[in-house]
């Protein structure tokens, strides 16, 4: 874990609309583009950003999707994108260079333009994912490699628009890492201690306590297949 965290620049901010994107199944508001100007926050996220699906997207813990530029270059050396994609090939809201899974925590609190946003969780990649990049792996991929991003719930609403800063306020919980927690989560590779840790941590997103208190108690099943098919 980076003992500090650098103050980052919003190099790209993405909103979409629900749209039926593929013949035959579900729609989807995946697609984003880049938008002008200050765009508003409130709890929910930016108000003109849109979810298809609100029982498993946005909500006040997943109410901002932020992913780091700093991915594409290895995806795209891995052959899992083509050459020259750009953000938002992934659906994120918020896109920066110099913020990663590895040096932010679960619980860090930034500004966002003039919002305060606090991280809840990592992206749990769901199949749609996989249809928007035209890769069928890419949420399997997400899952192994650990570059899922990752969700903030909004404690002050505000604005934020590209060239906007965004700096980290506080960091309660120093050992929590944004990739060990989502491994944790989406592996169920955790111990029971750590499990209970997390089941009891107030910033963590409330789906993912219950997941960790379930895991705690050695009585958990998940069944994937629908969030990872392509």
């Amino acid at each position: 874990m980076t003992a500090s965290v650098p103050t980052a620049k919003i190099n790209g901010l993405f909103l979409g609309k629900v749209a039926h994107r593929w013949d035959g199944l579900d729609p989807s508001a995946i697609g984003k583009t880049l938008v002008r100007g200050r765009q508003k926050i409130n709890e929910l996220g930016f108000i003109e950003d849109a979810q298809a699906d609100p029982k498993h997207h946005g909500g006040p813990d997943k109410a901002i999707h932020h992913y780091p530029t700093d991915h594409y270059e290895n995806w795209i050396a891995e052959g899992e994108i083509p050459p020259g994609t750009a953000p938002a090939a992934f659906g994120e809201n918020v896109a920066t260079i110099g913020l990663t899974e590895d040096t932010l925590c679960i619980g860090d609190i930034f500004r966002l333009g003039t919002a305060t946003v606090q991280i809840s969780q990592g992206r749990q990649p769901c199949w749609k994912v996989s249809q928007h990049t035209g890769n069928s792996k890419m949420a399997y991929l997400f899952q192994k490699t650990g570059r899922t991003g990752w969700y903030y719930r909004v404690l002050e609403s505000g604005s934020a628009g590209t060239g906007d800063m965004i700096s980290l306020l506080e960091r309660p919980q120093p050992d929590w890492s944004v990739r060990r927690v989502t491994a944790a989560r989406l592996t169920r590779e955790v111990s029971l201690e750590e499990a209970a840790t997390l089941a009891n941590m107030a910033e963590l997103a409330d789906g993912w306590r219950k997941a960790f208190a379930k895991m705690a108690g050695g009585d958990f099943e998940e069944d994937t297949s629908a969030r990872l098919r392509s």
